[in-house]
């Protein structure tokens, strides 16, 4: 991996870190997140406009993808309902690496060194280590189940949208479709489940979603782009580095309660990070 991927990926890590404070701290997590999808359609139709209609091979991907992040974003939703973000983010963030590690190595040609597979074990380990307070500290557990799902969901898409956009070979035509279709998926879910509840959405909700919905583009976009130039498990586990992130947001802007735990966890992410660059 080179230098100038490595601090690209660092710093969509920032980026996702920082939409999912303005989800997480808004009134109503669901209508945030739609208001979110619908304002990443609206960029992906821009983009699209420009691009070339994708090619056959590549909409199974596409189909895929859309399904894929339309149950996380539901899943996102819910968990974010049930608990905080210093314990959500790192759980449904750090399952994921794991998940991508092992079925990479089944199912991907990448081939990663001894220190970037060690890197990526401690990673998910100081992962882990932060989402311990759900038991320790009696938070509730019942964000548990959705955000294992959440990061079910984001290992899934990480290998589909990986693949996906080598298969197409524009990285940036597969986001813009890969978002359109999200936009319209979980529109269509937001309507059915009576969630859509866009009309009491205030000027703060909706100024949330939509620079939510830049962050999280450019940081997608980002990370898509660095997995048609690295191994895709090595990407997937330095964009963890987002759970630092959140953390000292969660601490210096929202006066989220800062232990030893939550330390301890951070020096074990930034260890892991170091031992992918070795």
């Amino acid at each position: 991996m080179s230098s100038f991927v490595f601090f690209s990926v660092l710093a969509a890590a920032f980026l996702h870190a920082a939409w999912n404070a303005l989800i997480k701290h808004g009134s109503n997590k669901f209508a945030s997140l739609l208001v979110m999808a619908l304002f990443e359609g609206l960029i992906a139709l821009a983009i699209i406009a420009t691009k070339p209609w994708p090619a056959a091979d590549v909409w199974p991907w596409l189909l895929a993808s859309g399904a894929i992040h339309t149950i996380y974003m539901y899943a996102l939703a819910n968990a974010y309902e049930h608990g905080d973000l210093s314990r959500v983010y790192p759980i449904s963030r750090g399952a994921a690496p794991m998940i991508v590690l092992a079925l990479g190595a089944i199912l991907l040609a990448d081939r990663l060194t001894l220190p970037e597979t060690l890197g990526i074990i401690v990673l998910g380990f100081g992962i882990m280590t932060m989402a311990h307070g759900v038991f320790s500290q009696g938070e509730s557990r019942r964000l548990l189940p959705f955000a294992l799902l959440t990061a079910s969901a984001t290992a899934a898409y990480t290998l589909v949208d990986g693949l996906g956009a080598r298969i197409a070979g524009d990285a940036m035509a597969f986001v813009a479709w890969m978002f359109f279709l999200e936009a319209v998926m979980f529109s269509t879910l937001a309507i059915a489940l009576g969630r859509a509840s866009l009309p009491h959405m205030d000027a703060r909700g909706w100024l949330s979603g939509a620079l939510a919905a830049a962050a999280s583009y450019g940081a997608y976009l980002i990370a898509v782009w660095a997995m048609t130039k690295a191994p895709i498990a090595l990407v997937s586990a330095l964009r963890e580095t987002s759970i630092l992130f959140a953390v000292l947001i969660g601490w210096l802007l929202f006066g989220d309660r800062m232990h030893r735990g939550k330390a301890i966890a951070a020096l074990l992410i930034v260890a892991g990070v170091i031992l992918t660059r070795l």
